[in-house]
């Protein structure tokens, strides 16, 4: 339940590993329901980002925190070894490395940015539109949404191509 939880929310949420596994109790509820909707202040930039957590998140989300337990203070992700503590970035690592593994892919070209990385590839595949995509992640400079998209002239053509006048 607690894996299920997390990778939905990877997913959904697009934050970096550090920020993922630090989100707290609080940060996913309104009194007893999921929120559709959630931020976090960025430990790399120290800046806010907003994202949506989608039904299927929010079920898998509130199955585990059922089970869990704990207040609004707690960490949504504890640790197993220290008391009060979040998962770390590195066993979160390590469970992305299994998850891999279990579906056939190889743990060394996929990681816990990957997760970051997959619902704001979908986006910008289905709409182009990189100011989003960079306001998502919560990038101050748009070519550095371009560089961690991988845009290139081929991908700019296509937009092109697609759009008649």
């Amino acid at each position: 339940m607690r894996d299920r939880a997390l990778f939905d929310l990877a997913i959904d949420s697009k934050l970096r590993g550090c920020d993922l596994v630090k989100i707290k109790i609080g940060t996913l509820v309104a009194g007893p329901a999921i929120r559709s909707r959630s931020m976090v202040v960025q430990q790399k930039t120290g800046r806010p980002v907003q994202f949506e957590i989608t039904a299927d998140t929010r079920a898998s989300l509130l199955a585990w925190l059922e089970r869990r337990g704990g207040t609004i203070d707690d960490f949504a992700f504890p640790s197993r070894v220290v008391p009060d503590g979040h998962l770390s970035t590195r066993q979160y690592a390590r469970l992305v490395d299994e998850w891999v593994t279990a579906i056939g892919l190889t743990p060394e070209e996929y990681g816990t940015h990957s997760l970051r990385r997959t619902k704001a590839s979908l986006i910008y595949k289905a709409t182009g539109n990189l100011r989003a995509i960079q306001i998502l992640l919560g990038h101050s400079k748009i070519e550095n949404t371009v560089r961690y998209l991988g845009v290139d002239v081929d991908d700019a053509l296509s937009l092109s191509e697609a759009t008649e006048i």
